[in-house]
């Protein structure tokens, strides 16, 4: 039960609740929030952020990317912790576990839709299939970072990747479900937590730029070298700040909205230690630091938009 809690990483499950948060945070802040749906959120995001580090472990193992230089945490099944084949099961079962989650959340969502006349089913249903799909696509999403033919993960398209899923479908999907309703101006928190998500993997890939580049990993940093890996550290975490900002100004926010700028003091600290960095270990309490600092990030934004 031990390697099997380490396997699926609880220390990564805040920051993938993050653009849940949000999302529901604005929800909240615009009268239209309902508790179930935030929870069944929670939980499907939940099975997909464990799911995500099932087949990630699986896949680095597989593939023989995981080695004894690994600086990052222990990993089950490249140890022998966990087997290959029970692994597959906890893959499979956490799955059927994402999309039963999500499916039970997309007729929550809808279903007022659906009983609220003939008129308004065709629309309900349309959405719901929508949705699944795209609940299909993040099962999809989480597999197929290291597995399969073409790992995308491999190639140095996991940034984007994390952009899509923990920033712009995370948020603005959740505000949907609760509101049933989208605007374009909430790209930019959602951009926000999406840049800062994107900044844990990056300095996960710069922790493991030596070995990734051995192994043929292709991360961004792989691709860039350290130098050029910082800078694109800092243009993330400034990048997620001014869009953050942004949002305030294009809004006219009072200033009690601005309660999120108190976090700021965190990103820069997180990217000054990046940049001065000497060894690689070093990075592992850092990529805790920023996840926990998006964190916070959206919570003061949230309670900001309720003051």
């Amino acid at each position: 039960m031990k390697s099997w809690i380490a396997a699926a990483r609880p220390r990564t499950l805040p920051l993938s609740l993050a653009s849940i948060i949000l999302g529901s945070f604005l929800a909240l802040a615009n009268q239209h929030f309902e508790w179930q749906i935030a929870l069944l959120a929670a939980l499907t995001t939940i099975f997909l952020q464990i799911l995500s580090n099932f087949a990630n472990d699986y896949g680095d193992a597989v593939s023989g990317k995981d080695t004894e230089l690994r600086v990052g945490p222990r990993r089950a099944v490249a140890t022998g912790d966990i087997t290959k084949e029970a692994m597959l099961r906890g893959i499979v079962l956490t799955s059927i576990l994402s999309l039963v989650s999500g499916v039970g959340l997309l007729f929550l969502s809808f279903r007022e839709r659906a009983d609220a006349g003939t008129n308004a089913q065709p629309a309900g249903a349309s959405l719901f299939w929508i949705f699944l799909i795209l609940g299909l696509l993040c099962i999809a999403a989480a597999i197929g970072y290291t597995n399969g033919k073409r790992p995308y993960g491999y190639a140095g398209f996991g940034d984007i990747a994390v952009l899509i899923f923990f920033g712009w479908v995370g948020v603005l999907g959740t505000y949907f479900l609760h509101t049933r309703s989208f605007s374009p101006i909430l790209l930019l928190p959602a951009t926000s937590v999406g840049l800062f998500a994107t900044g844990v993997l990056n300095v996960n890939n710069i922790r493991d730029i030596e070995t990734d580049t051995l192994t043929g990993k292709r991360s961004i940093p792989a691709r860039l070298g350290l130098p050029l890996a910082i800078r694109y550290h800092w243009g993330l975490l400034l990048t997620g700040m001014v869009c953050a900002l942004a949002y305030s100004l294009l809004t006219d926010a009072p200033l009690t909205h601005y309660l999120y700028v108190l976090a700021f003091p965190l990103f820069v600290l997180n990217g000054r230690a990046v940049a001065t960095h000497k060894r690689p270990a070093e990075l592992n309490a850092r990529l805790g630091q920023l996840a926990l600092s998006t964190l916070l990030f959206v919570v003061l934004f949230g309670l900001g938009q309720l003051l």
